[in-house]
């Protein structure tokens, strides 16, 4: 729209910029509120970070339900406050190449310097070894690693005897409450494999990994969840 037209009367000039006064003074009030509210989410999401101070955590607290809590080694991840300073839009399916107890060991590792959020058991149970608000190193990426949750498989990538019906299962349901807590498309733009992040070196969860039936194992969960 093109500039008002100014009035041609005195009282009409000066009714404009008393007008202009006002709306400038509520504008920079509101301007500098809004100010205020974005310096304290910033100093909200950084003040754990000052040294000596921690963000409050329950120790053994899991954020699904059906997991039990195995502490990964603090080498193997960092402190955030997702999704508060990295939004979360993605989940990574990793195979572990291994046992499900191997993959625990390793993750309690600090030599390891890798982990995942959650370790996917053949017989359906869960584990979590990191915090959702906390960046796992798993996906080989730093940016992949501040944007998504990484869940890992018990088997190898050749067995196809290895991706069981309980694994499939529980892991859909577990990456179901993932999309719901944040929001995140079921499709395969936003839950993607390992192999498919730029730059890594690895191919889990491999060939016989049935993303077919886990798409929609994943969106009958997310269904029933909504």
């Amino acid at each position: 729209m093109g500039e008002r037209r100014a009035s041609t009367n005195r009282a009409g000039k000066g009714g404009d910029r008393r007008i202009g006064r006002r709306a400038l003074l509520v504008g920079g009030a509101a301007a500098a509120a809004g100010t205020a509210v974005l310096a304290r989410d910033e100093l909200g999401r950084l003040w754990w970070r000052v040294p000596g101070i921690e963000k409050p955590r329950e120790p053994g607290v899991v954020d699904f339900a059906d997991a039990r809590w195995v502490a990964a080694s603090d080498a193997n991840w960092r402190r955030a406050d997702r999704p508060d300073d990295f939004g979360i839009d993605m989940v990574i399916v990793h195979v572990t190449q291994g046992s499900f107890d191997s993959a625990v060991r390793a993750f309690q590792d600090p030599g390891h310097q890798a982990a995942t959020h959650y370790i996917v058991g053949q017989d359906g149970r869960v584990t979590q070894m990191i915090r959702e608000l906390d960046v796992a190193y798993h996906a080989g990426n730093r940016g992949y690693n501040e944007r998504s949750i990484g869940i890992e498989h018990e088997g190898f990538v050749d067995r196809p005897q290895d991706l069981t019906d309980e694994m499939y299962e529980a892991s859909a349901r577990l990456t179901a409450r993932i999309c719901a807590r944040y929001d995140i498309p079921v499709d395969r733009k936003h839950i993607i494999g390992h192999i498919e992040v730029p730059g890594t070196d690895h191919t889990d969860p491999g060939p016989h990994w049935d993303w077919d039936r886990y798409m929609k194992l994943v969106r009958r969960a997310r269904t029933a969840t909504a």
